[in-house]
């Protein structure tokens, strides 16, 4: 069923949302500073590429400097990306057959703010990463 929901996915707004987070990667990877920042774009790009099936948890061993970047993600990169996937939730709950993506659209939100500090693990192991 994942693998349906995420072919669906991939069709109405996971490569445009994957492109978004590439670009973002792409420009940040451009100075030495933002190369980590770039690496998190990237991470979450393949994240929204093929959401389903996959979670985030927090890392519980990241740190000040997890917070400090996520400070500077948020000004950079996060709010541009979290209007994107705000725009595109909407979009696609105007339709029934859209809800569930849209809603799924809402939940990375958070993860495109604050990006630092927590790992991607399949939703059949949440507790993985502890």
């Amino acid at each position: 069923m994942k693998t349906i929901l995420n072919v669906i996915w991939l069709v109405l707004s996971g490569f445009w949302l994957f492109l978004g987070y590439l670009a973002a990667g792409v420009l940040l990877c451009i100075t030495v500073i933002g190369i980590p920042f770039g690496i998190a774009s990237f991470r979450i790009g393949v994240y929204a590429l093929w959401p389903f099936g996959y979670t985030t948890i927090e890392d519980r061993d990241a740190g000040a400097p997890s917070c400090v970047g996520n400070v500077l993600w948020l000004i950079l990169a996060g709010w541009w990306l979290a209007l994107a996937h705000i725009v595109t939730g909407i979009a696609l709950c105007l339709t029934i057959i859209g809800i569930p993506f849209g809603i799924a659209n809402f939940k990375l939100i958070p993860v495109s703010l604050l990006p630092l500090g927590r790992e991607i693990v399949p939703t059949d192991q949440p507790f993985a990463g502890r």
